[in-house]
């Protein structure tokens, strides 16, 4: 798996991109706001701790049932403590990946969320570190 790392900037672009505060009906339609509330910044929204996030571009489909896709990029937080269940970023023996990190059998597992892809059991003779934990997505659709 071909990692790429991309730091975030602690300045701001100073763009501003109209935010409509009403929500979008994703089930049946209904009637439109005509103003706009506010702007939005991405990195308010994405980024809690701007030194210790990265964003990074997943590469397969190992993690497709999570709804994460090749070419997403994910917003990474190494200052995070690893939780049961925490979709995270490890290196195992040397190599990056995304999984939910299991901690519920006694040794940590990395999970993918594709059953086509195994489990991987993290043992002793293992090179073995959480890189971040996963807290965010953003996702081009066109």
């Amino acid at each position: 798996m071909t990692m790429e790392f991309y730091k975030t900037s602690d300045s701001s672009t100073g763009v501003e991109i109209p935010y409509y505060g009403d929500r979008v009906a994703a089930g049946f339609p209904s009637p439109a706001e005509d103003y706009m509330e506010q702007t939005l910044d991405l990195n308010e929204l994405m980024i809690r701790k701007p030194t210790s996030t990265f964003f990074v571009r997943v590469d397969g489909d190992s993690m497709i049932e999570a709804g994460i896709f090749h070419n997403d990029i994910l917003v990474v937080d190494r200052s995070l403590e690893p939780h049961n269940h925490d979709i995270i970023i490890a290196n195992v023996n040397g190599e990056f990946c995304v999984k939910v990190l299991d901690l519920s059998h006694g040794f940590p597992r990395l999970v993918p969320q594709n059953r086509n892809y195994p489990v991987i059991n993290i043992t002793p003779e293992m090179s073995f570190n959480v890189f971040g934990v996963v807290t965010g997505m953003v996702r081009k659709i066109k």
